[in-house]
């Protein structure tokens, strides 16, 4: 397989990373509802997610700065380090959780804020529609600061952001309004360049995506010159893949431009592991 190009630059102690098309058109992935339907257990004011007898997480409340209140998945040990975990267009479904799990056996204690308040899309006309729906500002500056202020304050000593598609042009936002967040990954999703102000980025952001995605454009390099230009710390990876490279069903989903890359895919997670690993271990 051909070795991704990597693309780095290195600045002054400031870090940044991804780019992203237009808040209104924001790059859309696509994730799968896991065929397995977990059992889920109530208990008081928590859900409990149990698979095969294992509690792997539950539902939380927990505040926005604002005073507002929102909900999330949390799975993980209280003293490891956090990442709060941002869904695709299609909601908080078994798949983002299965993601977060994922996350948990590498080590980390993770939240997956419920942007869509308890609605979950199983068509792509209806993921669209959440996603529209959905005000990108505000969602980063009161959801997500939320979410990781909710695991500083309950355990979790450093908190990075993670986030697929419309969850990656959020985790791009969360860099420069979330100034708790230590680290910030995102995958196929970048913000529009008139959101990103380079003066309010502290935290190293890195970003994967697939030179086949038609999401991508040209707004990609154009974010990586303006990081550049300010002295930026950040680094891109770009694939021979195409979008959602790293969801299991995108060729199920006969979408244009989707398209599952396995070597891609377990690169992209390698790296993803070891951007966390040298900024929030």
């Amino acid at each position: 397989m051909k070795r991704p190009e990597k693309v780095r630059h290195r600045g002054p102690r400031r870090h940044l990373g991804p780019p992203a098309p237009s808040l209104q058109s924001a790059p859309m992935t696509i994730m799968a509802v896991n065929a397995r339907a977990p059992r889920v257990a109530r208990l008081g004011l928590f859900f409990e997610r149990i698979i095969d007898g294992a509690v792997m997480g539950e539902l939380v409340g927990f505040n926005r700065p604002d005073g507002g209140l929102c909900q999330g998945y949390l799975v993980g040990p209280a003293n490891a380090p956090g990442l709060v975990l941002i869904q695709e267009w299609w909601g908080l479904n078994d798949h983002i959780k299965s993601v977060a799990e994922r996350l948990t056996a590498a080590g980390y204690r993770v939240l997956v804020p419920d942007l869509f308040r308890g609605q979950v899309a199983m068509e792509v006309r209806e993921a669209e529609h959440l996603m529209q729906g959905l005000k990108f500002m505000d969602t980063a500056r009161q959801d997500i600061r939320g979410a990781v202020q909710y695991l500083k304050a309950s355990g979790s000593a450093k908190v990075g952001v993670m986030g697929y598609c419309m969850g990656g042009a959020l985790a791009v936002l969360a860099a420069v309004f979330v100034p708790e967040s230590r680290a910030n990954c995102a995958w196929y999703g970048y913000a529009p360049l008139d959101y990103i102000d380079p003066g309010k980025i502290h935290a190293p952001l890195q970003g994967h995506f697939g030179t086949q995605d038609p999401v991508v454009g040209s707004g990609l390099e154009a974010l990586d010159a303006k990081l550049k230009a300010a002295g930026i710390a950040h680094e891109f990876y770009r694939y021979d893949a195409k979008h959602a490279f790293a969801n299991e069903a995108a060729d199920a989903m006969d979408v244009p431009g989707l398209g599952y890359n396995p070597d891609a895919a377990e690169l992209a997670w390698d790296r993803t592991l070891a951007f966390f690993k040298r900024h929030l271990d």
